[in-house]
């Protein structure tokens, strides 16, 4: 490569660097604890339960969660990926924000009231909440995203620059003679290099992620409306069915796979006059995959059952594997010390580019050394 080409490359590694760093150390700062969000957010009423058994009424669950709560309604069920439970939200509104969400869990073999705590509170919330939008919604989250297309940038460039360097030094050769800032220089690279696939992998499908609410508002204009279209004909019908009924027979339709969330009607992800039931498999991949069926509201009917489109199994994918929960404990203890390294590599970044404002613009950083060796 010429001498201005590294000088191109560097400028874009140095800025596209500068601009997201921050955030992306935010990013891994907030992330840390989300890899763990199931050890460190234990309840001990939920953990008890366990074990096969009967089901129990869930229109009977739904009138005790109401029953606390009046003037408001259920817009959705959550069922538990690994455990016998069943989350019943209530709010003031079908179409109200998740945040505001009140939620009581019930045992579904017993249908008993189980003492949890609410989902959308406490550290591991705010964590979240700061890792996904900034608290800012929908806007929050496509900010993210840039500063992730950003960091992707900072990446391949950084691959790109790593080549002319190496090549003056052994691998994983750190120079203890020299300055603290070359010393820094070649721990960031070293470390860089090493955690490269990881950090690009964990980048693009945290930029995935950002980009949910599109692929919601994607599916609600197309596919859903498509499927309940099946039945358009018929006029609306105030009388909704017992939610028993839908799900039996979404069950029966749909043999070999579970229910995993129904949306009532009036939701975002339903229509006025149907629910939407969205189900996933019972193998690694299937299970993370969600299949959808619209049933209709009246007479609790199943009207159509379809795959989800490739962008949003893009979507399911890439979630288990941004934050590595989808091989158990010893996974998630591998990508915490990634993130801890990538936390390191982007200190170092920001010493380094401080240390050489310091230093008055001495060329010492990795691209500019590169550089004026393809000079020679």
């Amino acid at each position: 490569m010429t001498a201005r080409g590294l000088r191109w490359w560097s400028w874009i590694h140095r800025w596209s660097s500068l601009i997201c760093t921050i955030f992306a150390l935010l990013l891994c700062l907030t992330g840390l604890p989300l890899i763990f969000h199931e050890e460190l957010g234990p309840n001990p009423a939920i953990d008890e339960v366990a074990g096969p058994g009967g089901r129990a009424s869930v229109d009977r669950m739904i009138a005790e969660a109401l029953a606390g709560r009046p003037g408001e309604v259920v817009p959705y069920l959550f069922y538990d990926r690994d455990k016998p439970i069943l989350k019943i939200p209530t709010a003031a509104s079908m179409t109200s924000a998740p945040d505001t969400f009140f939620y009581k869990v019930f045992d579904i073999r017993t249908g008993k009231a189980l003492a949890a705590d609410q989902p959308n509170e406490g550290f591991l919330y705010i964590m979240l909440r700061l890792h996904a939008d900034l608290f800012a919604g929908t806007k929050g989250m496509l900010f993210l995203g840039g500063m992730g297309l950003l960091l992707t940038l900072s990446i391949v460039s950084g691959m790109v620059l790593y080549g002319p360097f190496a090549r003056r030094l052994r691998f994983g050769e750190i120079r203890k003679r020299h300055s603290n800032r070359l010393r820094w220089l070649d721990l960031h690279n070293l470390l860089g290099i090493i955690t490269l696939a990881w950090f690009g992998i964990v980048t693009l499908t945290g930029v995935i992620n950002t980009l949910a609410a599109p692929i919601e508002l994607m599916w609600q204009s197309n596919q859903l409306l498509e499927m309940a279209a099946q039945n358009r004909g018929k006029a609306p019908d105030d009388r909704k069915a017992p939610v028993d009924l839908v799900l039996a027979n979404v069950r029966a339709a749909v043999p070999g796979m579970t229910v995993m969330t129904l949306a009532f009607p009036g939701t975002p992800f339903s229509t006025p006059t149907h629910y939407a039931a969205f189900l996933t498999g019972d193998t690694p991949l299937t299970s993370r995959i969600l299949k959808p069926a619209i049933i209709d509201a009246a007479s609790g009917e199943v009207v159509a059952v379809r795959d989800m489109p490739w962008y949003a199994t893009a979507l399911f994918v890439s979630q288990p594997l941004h934050f590595g929960d989808y091989g158990g404990l010893p996974l998630k203890i591998i990508w915490a010390l990634l993130d801890i390294v990538t936390i390191i590599i982007l200190i170092s970044g920001l010493y380094l580019w401080l240390a050489k404002s310091r230093a008055g613009g001495a060329r010492l950083d990795l691209v500019e050394t590169a550089s004026a060796k393809a000079a020679r």
